[in-house]
């Protein structure tokens, strides 16, 4: 996504009459003990997240902002002023923004470059777990909307979302901030059957205008001249100046507790043994295998254990992981030469090495976060000669966060390898992705050179 802040933009009345239409889930701050907002650039945490942090303010929340940067490229054209002189006006502008919000909120300047979020990922990650360890919980962490459009937003809206997910009692809210300039209410991008609402009485409007005002190097023009411009002028601020704050909750992989309530309805899962549809993808599995013996093998999502039991066959070692402990025990009686953990990947992720790691109909179930980072722990603990075998229904299903076809496709996306074997038919896709130093079937038996 491009755009050009000097542009006039989406008319905010457009947006008026389409959240209009928008069912709200209301944001709740009852119950929570601590607010982190992760603001990219000053003014970010006031134009996103402002009213929130003085609804905060007035529950008696503390509040945290770490702001990424100094926002100091704001006006790159500007011939009346340096990025050198803007970096401490925007810190000081910051700091006052922040007392008329939340007088006794605190904030860590982390001093990355403006626009270099991305090669100082972890000075980002680093300060979000150091902040979360020590924080009560429950803790809100409210950032950016990963697909806002602006490559700083991007990279912290993706970290929060990381670090949220791998840290118990913390929860995430996404922020819009420029998704309002460029996005089309007509055709929306932003995900809006998540969106969250945060009512803001007078007073607390009254304070996010104020606070916004206490950002003029944004607000009003530094000079006459070409290129001194406003960066949030009267149509910008508008958007942000609503009754009510807008938020998208996190697309999230399906919860533990609803693979328990399946496996309590239906115990023998999804008929593994007697649909001839699973007994006959499961020998296409195992025939795409491209060895005939592996030394370590990992099933993700093992399910009740039918297709952990042939993969005993064709490995030494064998190792299951479920999320849900009934299926775990059922695996475990099924194929008993293997070794099964509970856990939910990728936050939990068994010690070992792999040369055949396995995912069966379970990539759909975990949210696009989730499957990048699944994706990168099979990478981190793949032998060179290893390989990943994905499998995935292409029909759709109501408990899936999305589709077989779109989990191949961003695994393939982010594999350094082509596949070697992806198969396609109506019911399912199967794809064997390679480690380094895997080379065909006929190449590996010396029947081509």
């Amino acid at each position: 996504m491009s755009f050009d802040h000097r542009e006039p933009g989406t008319d905010p009345a457009a947006w008026t009459a389409f959240l209009a239409a928008v069912p709200p889930t209301p944001v709740d701050l009852h119950g929570v003990d601590a607010v982190v907002v992760v603001a990219p650039h000053p003014d970010d945490e006031t134009l996103g997240a402002g009213g929130l942090v003085a609804v905060a303010a007035d529950a008696g929340i503390p509040v945290h902002v770490l702001l990424v940067t100094r926002g100091e490229h704001s006006h790159p054209d500007s011939p009346t002023t340096t990025p050198e002189e803007l970096a401490p006006r925007r810190s000081h502008e910051f700091r006052a923004a922040l007392r008329t919000l939340h007088p006794a909120a605190s904030a860590t300047e982390l001093d990355v470059p403006d626009g270099g979020l991305r090669e100082h990922v972890d000075v980002l990650r680093t300060a979000l777990e150091h902040r979360l360890a020590g924080a009560p919980r429950p803790t809100l962490v409210v950032a950016p909307w990963r697909g806002d459009g602006h490559r700083d937003h991007r990279i912290a809206g993706e970290v929060a979302e990381q670090v949220v997910a791998a840290t118990p009692g913390t929860d995430l809210l996404a922020y819009p901030v420029w998704a309002w300039h460029w996005d089309d209410p007509a055709v929306p991008v932003a995900p809006w059957d998540r969106a969250r609402a945060l009512p803001l009485d007078a007073d607390v409007r009254d304070r996010k205008a104020r606070a916004l005002a206490a950002y003029p190097s944004q607000t009003e023009p530094l000079s006459d001249a070409p290129g001194d411009e406003p960066i949030v002028d009267g149509r910008h601020a508008a958007h942000h100046l609503r009754a009510e704050e807008w938020f998208f909750a996190p697309l999230r992989s399906r919860s533990a507790e609803s693979f328990d309530a399946h496996y309590a309805r239906k115990p023998e899962g999804w008929d593994f043994d007697g649909s001839w549809y699973e007994q006959r993808k499961r020998a296409v599995t195992l025939a795409a295998l491209p060895r005939p013996r592996f030394r370590s093998a990992l099933e993700l999502g093992c399910a009740t254990g039918v297709l952990t039991a042939a993969l005993t066959e064709r490995a030494d070692r064998v190792t299951g992981t479920d999320v849900a402990a009934a299926a775990i025990e059922q695996a475990r009686r099924r194929a008993p030469g293997a070794r099964f953990e509970q856990a939910a990947f990728p936050a939990e992720w068994p010690s070992g090495r792999w040369d055949l790691v396995v995912l069966s109909e379970v990539g759909y179930y975990l949210s696009p976060d989730d499957l990048d980072r699944t994706v990168d722990r099979v990478l981190d603990s793949l032998d060179d000669d290893g390989v990943l075998v994905a499998c995935h229904w292409r029909h759709p299903d109501d408990e899936a966060v999305t589709d077989g076809d779109t989990v191949d496709a961003r695994i393939a996306a982010r594999w350094p390898r082509p596949a070697i074997v992806h198969h396609v038919e109506d019911d399912f896709v199967l794809s064997v992705f390679p480690g380094p130093s895997v080379v065909s079937v006929a190449r590996a038996q010396g029947l081509v050179r």
